[in-house]
């Protein structure tokens, strides 16, 4: 492999890593958000945030209690 391929590779790679950490920072939000709003049993629980997005019920419990702790308000 050449040096450009190796560089060309790199910097894809990296540019990839911060497209996923951005994509997942926007489902945290998401997920909280639909979850902060809830007010009544139509609207989407742990469990569907948790079947939907692939984590685990417990995950999401966890992402939850973090945005309450340090203060994320719900989606108006």
């Amino acid at each position: 492999m050449t040096m450009a391929k190796l560089e060309l590779a790199a910097q894809r790679y990296t540019e990839a890593e911060q497209a996923l950490t951005a994509a997942r920072d926007d489902l945290v939000v998401e997920a909280v958000a639909v979850l902060r709003a809830r007010q009544d049993r139509r609207t989407p629980t742990e469990v569907d945030v948790a079947r939907i997005t692939g984590w685990s019920v417990e995950e999401v419990r966890r992402l939850l209690a973090e945005a309450v702790a340090v203060g994320v308000e719900p989606a108006p």
